[in-house]
C-alpha cells in the first residue's frame, strides 16, 4: 500500500522564535512557522513541493517511516498523493507514459500532463490511471 503521510519534527527556534519543520524521509522539505499550527500548515506545502519535484526530476519517493516520539504526521494533498501513486506504480511496473496512454486509450500528451505537478488533473482521471495499472485508491480520513 502506498501512503503519503510523513512524520515531521518541529524544533523550537530559540534565536528567532517559532518552529523549524523537517522531514526525516524527505530531507529537502524544510520550512518554518511562527507557531505550531502555522508550522504544520507550511509543512504540508513543503512536502507537496518536494514530492512534486521528485516526480519532475524522476527521483524515488521514499515510503514514510513511522513517527517517533514527539513527531507529528503531515499528508500531501489528495491530488499530489494520487499523482505520486501513479508515478511510482509506473516506475515499478516499467510502464512508460506512452504505454499508460495506450492502456487508457488517451493521447500521450494527456498521459504526460497527468504526471505534471503544474497541471490540474481531475481525480477521476488519476483513479482511472491507477486502475489500468491494477490499483485502486482508498481514502482514509483521520
Amino acid at each position: 500500500m502506498l501512503q503519503f503521510t510523513y512524520p515531521v519534527k518541529l524544533t523550537r527556534d530559540r534565536k528567532d522564535g517559532g518552529y523549524v519543520v523537517s522531514f526525516r524521509d524527505i530531507p529537502e522539505a524544510i520550512t518554518q512557522g511562527n507557531n505550531v499550527e502555522e508550522a504544520l500548515s507550511e509543512a504540508e506545502g513543503a512536502l507537496q513541493a518536494a514530492i512534486e519535484a521528485r516526480i519532475e526530476d524522476v527521483l524515488d519517493i521514499p515510503a514514510p517511516s513511522r513517527a517517533k516520539n514527539g513527531e507529528r504526521m503531515v499528508s500531501t494533498p489528495v491530488t499530489t498523493a494520487l499523482k505520486a501513486a501513479v508515478y511510482l506504480s509506473m516506475r515499478e511496473q516499467g510502464v512508460s507514459k506512452s504505454e499508460l496512454a495506450r492502456r487508457m486509450q488517451i493521447h500521450e500528451k494527456e498521459a504526460r500532463r497527468m504526471l505534471d505537478p503544474h497541471h490540474q488533473t481531475k481525480v477521476v482521471a488519476l483513479e482511472r490511471a491507477l486502475a489500468v495499472l491494477g490499483l485502486r485508491a482508498e481514502i482514509a480520513v483521520s
